[in-house]
C-alpha cells in the first residue's frame, strides 16, 4: 500500500523538559482514515503540529507524500490541509470569499477554484448559505465551511484536529456523517484526532491510542475490541479493589486484561460464562454491587491500557 504519512521515533520536548511526544512510530496509508485517540494532553495535537510543520520536532523523522517535514517543510506542507480545533475562517467575509481567499493563497487557478468551491459547498451542504457572511453561520455550518476551506487545495492528506469539540450532539452527528461521506466519495486520506472514542470506532480504519506522549496500541477498531472478547463483566467492590481483582484471578475469572477504575472492576470474560463468573465472585467472598455485563467498546480498550491492570494487581 502507498504510504501517505510516515513517522519514525518522533519526539517533542518543550522548554522546561515537558515531553509531549516520546518517540512514536506509525504509517498512514493512502485512502485510509487514521485516528489518534486519547484525552487532552496526550500529545495528539503536538503530533499534528509536527506533521503540518507548525511545530518543530525535537528528534525523529516524519514525512508527508515522501517529503520530510524538517528538511523540506514547504513541500511537505503542500501535501496537506488542516481543520484546527479553533475556527480560522474570517467571520466578516462570506463563505465563498473565505474559500476563494484560501484558494488564492494556495495558488489554485481561479477557474479551478470556482469549480471546486461549487463542488465542495454542495457536497458539504452549505451551498444555500455560501454567499452569506460567516458571522451569521451556526457552529456546525462554520465547521462545514472549515472543512471545505481545507479541501479547496485538493490535499493528499486532510488533518482533522478534534473537529467536533464544542458542537451539540445533533450537529456533531451531522458532521461525522460529512466526514464519512468524504471518505466514501473521494477515497481521501484523513488523520483524525479525537478524545471521543465513538468517533474513532465509527470512522477509522485504524486507531493509535495515545497516552502521555506514547502510542500504547495501534490496530483496527475490530482487532482492538477483539482483545477484550465478546462480553465484559462489570461490578463495584467494597474494600481493596486490587485485592478483589487478584482474588477473581485466583478463581480463574480475571485474566491479565481485567482492569480497575476507582471502585469498579471490569473483567473480560473470554471463555468464562456469566454463571461461572458470578460463582467465582461468591466463592471469593467478595462484597459486590452493580453487577452487569455488556459488550466492549473502545472506551474499555483505552481504560484497559491506561488503568490498573490485573497484571499490576498480581
Amino acid at each position: 500500500m502507498t504510504t501517505a504519512v510516515s513517522v519514525r521515533q518522533l519526539k517533542k520536548t518543550y522548554p522546561g523538559g515537558v515531553e509531549a511526544v516520546k518517540g512514536i512510530d506509525f504509517d498512514v496509508y493512502a485512502g485510509e482514515v487514521f485516528g489518534l485517540l486519547g484525552p487532552n494532553g496526550a500529545g495528539k495535537s503536538t503530533t499534528i503540529g509536527m506533521l503540518t510543520t507548525t511545530v518543530l520536532p525535537t528528534s525523529g523523522t516524519a514525512s508527508l507524500g515522501g517529503y520530510d517535514v524538517v528538511s523540506r517543510p514547504l513541500q511537505a506542507r503542500s501535501m496537506s490541509s488542516v481543520v484546527f480545533q479553533e475556527a480560522v475562517v474570517d467571520k466578516g467575509l462570506t463563505g465563498r470569499a473565505n474559500l476563494q481567499l484560501h484558494a488564492d493563497l494556495w495558488g489554485v487557478r481561479r477557474e479551478h477554484a470556482d469549480q471546486r468551491v461549487e463542488e465542495l459547498s454542495a457536497l458539504l451542504g452549505i451551498d444555500e448559505i455560501i454567499d452569506r457572511s460567516v458571522g451569521g453561520y451556526s457552529g456546525g455550518q462554520r465547521r462545514r465551511l472549515e472543512i471545505a476551506r481545507a479541501l479547496v487545495s485538493n490535499p493528499l492528506v486532510l488533518f482533522l484536529d478534534e473537529p467536533t469539540v464544542g458542537l451539540d450532539p445533533r450537529i456533531r452527528q451531522e458532521l461525522l456523517d460529512v466526514i464519512a461521506l468524504l471518505r466514501r466519495r473521494d477515497d481521501m486520506t484523513i488523520v483524525l484526532t479525537t478524545h471521543y472514542l465513538d468517533e474513532a470506532q465509527r470512522l477509522c480504519d485504524r486507531v493509535a491510542i495515545v497516552h502521555e506522549g506514547e502510542i500504547v496500541a495501534l490496530d483496527t477498531p475490530t482487532k482492538l475490541l477483539a482483545r477484550l472478547g465478546d462480553q465484559l463483566l462489570q461490578l463495584r467492590v467494597e474494600g481493596d479493589v486490587t485485592v478483589a481483582l487478584a482474588a477473581l484471578g485466583a478463581h480463574g475469572v480475571a485474566a491479565a486484561d481485567a482492569y480497575v477504575i476507582g471502585a469498579t472492576l471490569t473483567v473480560p470474560l473470554h471463555d468464562v460464562s456469566v454463571g461461572d463468573a458470578l460463582r467465582a465472585i461468591d466463592q471469593a467472598g467478595l462484597s459486590a454491587s452493580d453487577i452487569s455485563t455488556r459488550q466492549p467498546t473502545l472506551d474499555d480498550v483505552y481504560l484497559r491500557l491506561t488503568g490498573a491492570s490485573a497484571a499490576q494487581a498480581a
